[in-house]
């Protein structure tokens, strides 16, 4: 409960009633926002970086606010997108385009990355409990191959996707991951690739959720740690590294792979730090082993490369990673449900009910 205290009266020197805070947030006596004001300041605050920005750009636009008035319409109307997904997740989703012919592949790319949080001891000037939490917020893409494509300057690009974060469970998330999904068409494609880094979490998730689809580990982090493994092998002899990395990788890429995974568990792991790295890479590889088809899906002419989700990150990165940016639970869900709201056509039905 917040008891807002605010002078109201008659002005000495204007001789007229008034609210000055009203006022500053540019709302008139007995003032409500339209709907179409709540759209227009709504998405303003969804396609800039903060919500202060967001009142600026509307100042431009002939809407003088103020950032707090931005951020309780965004808590209200993000709680309010919220319900209606959970609301949807209660029934079994319409594809968009049913009339679409079924696509040869459907691919699901899934990653996480951190967001500063409000620990139990914010604000506080002597605590022993954290300040300052880090939460994993997951993200997921959805496409059909088809949907991919690139621009005269060989940049790719997506026609269509959707794009799911979540701050809850993997459970959760592959739940609202795979909904959009099957309104994506996934339902119909002919295969499914997922695709995506190490972590355990994302594997496991695929396997109770999509476990008749193909697997394969990102081919950039599967490169990450063979430069690392051979770093650790060769020390400090940087063109032998250099080359004998090169052709490993070569060889990963354009196979056989099974060669080169083979060389890996052979290799003999000394004592002291280079070898510890040894036996985790060699720990990595034993378990990644059946997700580094790499040629064979290159062949298809799919994706090897989760670069679109790794976009979506780095543009959520850019929206709630910002310098001195610390997230509450709700702040956070409030403006990703309005984003995703946005990204996903669900847009609209915010105001639909109204």
């Amino acid at each position: 409960m917040i008891e807002l205290r605010v002078w109201h009266g008659k002005d000495p020197q204007e001789e007229r009633w008034g609210c000055p805070i009203r006022d500053k947030w540019g709302l008139q006596p007995h003032q409500q926002m339209s709907f179409a004001l709540e759209e227009k300041l709504a998405f303003t605050a969804t396609a800039t970086g903060t919500y202060k920005a967001a009142a600026l750009v509307a100042s431009k636009w002939g809407c003088q606010v103020d950032d707090s008035v931005m951020h309780a319409l965004v808590q209200r109307l993000g709680n309010q997108a919220e319900v209606q997904t959970q609301q949807r997740l209660k029934r079994p989703p319409q594809e968009s385009q049913p009339e679409r012919r079924a696509s040869e592949l459907a691919v699901l790319m899934v990653d996480g990355w951190q967001v500063r949080f409000r620990g139990a001891g914010w604000g506080k000037q002597r605590t022993k409990q954290e300040r300052v939490e880090w939460h994993e917020l997951k993200t997921g893409v959805f496409y059909l191959h088809e949907q991919a494509g690139r621009t005269e300057t060989g940049r790719g690009i997506l026609a269509e996707k959707r794009v799911v974060c979540w701050q809850g469970q993997p459970m959760e998330f592959g739940e609202r991951l795979h909904w959009e999904a099957l309104r994506g068409g996934m339902a119909r494609a002919k295969e499914t690739l997922v695709l995506a880094d190490g972590g355990p979490w994302i594997w496991n998730l695929k396997s109770n959720r999509w476990s008749k689809a193909r697997e394969l580990l990102d081919f950039y982090h599967g490169a990450e740690h063979l430069w690392k493994l051979g770093r650790a092998v060769q020390k400090n002899d940087e063109a032998q590294t250099k080359a004998e990395g090169e052709a490993r990788l070569h060889q990963l890429r354009h196979g056989p792979q099974q060669a080169v995974l083979a060389e890996i568990a052979s290799l003999k792991a000394a004592a002291g730090t280079a070898g510890k790295v040894v036996r985790t890479e060699k720990n990595y590889f034993a378990g990644q082993a059946g997700r580094m088809n790499y040629e064979e899906i290159a062949n298809r002419g799919w994706p090897i490369g989760s670069g679109a989700v790794e976009a979506a990150c780095r543009q959520g990165q850019c929206r709630f990673k910002r310098p001195g940016q610390f997230w509450t639970e709700f702040g956070l869900r409030s403006l990703c449900a309005l984003k995703g709201a946005r990204d996903n056509d669900h847009w609209d039905h915010l105001w639909a009910e109204n």
